[in-house]
């Protein structure tokens, strides 16, 4: 469990330093980084109300909601999250999904960088 921890923690760090690498060399604007660190962020909070809820029996945020924020440039934070609060870690159906928003979000972010898109000429 906790080289699971050490390997999320590991693989959020270097899309983190993708990102900043390729916004300081110009082929990401840095508003892209600015949304997947608040992205992060509000699926991190919501990851927490949700395990919090989960614990209550109260009402819970919907799984398709976490995904959503996932794919929405939020699975850095989700990742983390699902570490930090040992929350949808075993379920399978989820993290089936969960994975693919993640390769999904990864390559699309890779894509642009690489693409020139965003390169000031």
């Amino acid at each position: 469990e906790e080289d699971t921890v050490k390997i999320a923690y590991a693989f959020v760090a270097m899309f983190v330093g993708f990102l900043v690498i390729a916004s300081f060399l110009g082929k990401l604007p840095a508003w892209i980084l600015a949304i997947y660190v608040i992205m992060s962020m509000l699926t991190f909070v919501a990851y927490g109300l949700d395990k919090s809820a989960s614990k209550k029996d109260s009402w819970r945020t919907p799984e398709k909601t976490l995904q959503i924020l996932g794919l929405c440039c939020g699975w850095p934070g989700g990742l983390l999250a699902q570490q930090t609060f040992r929350h949808k870690t075993s379920k399978k159906s989820f993290q089936w999904v969960f994975w693919i928003c993640v390769a999904a979000n990864s390559f699309m972010s890779c894509w642009l960088a690489l693409s020139g898109i965003f390169s000031k000429s």
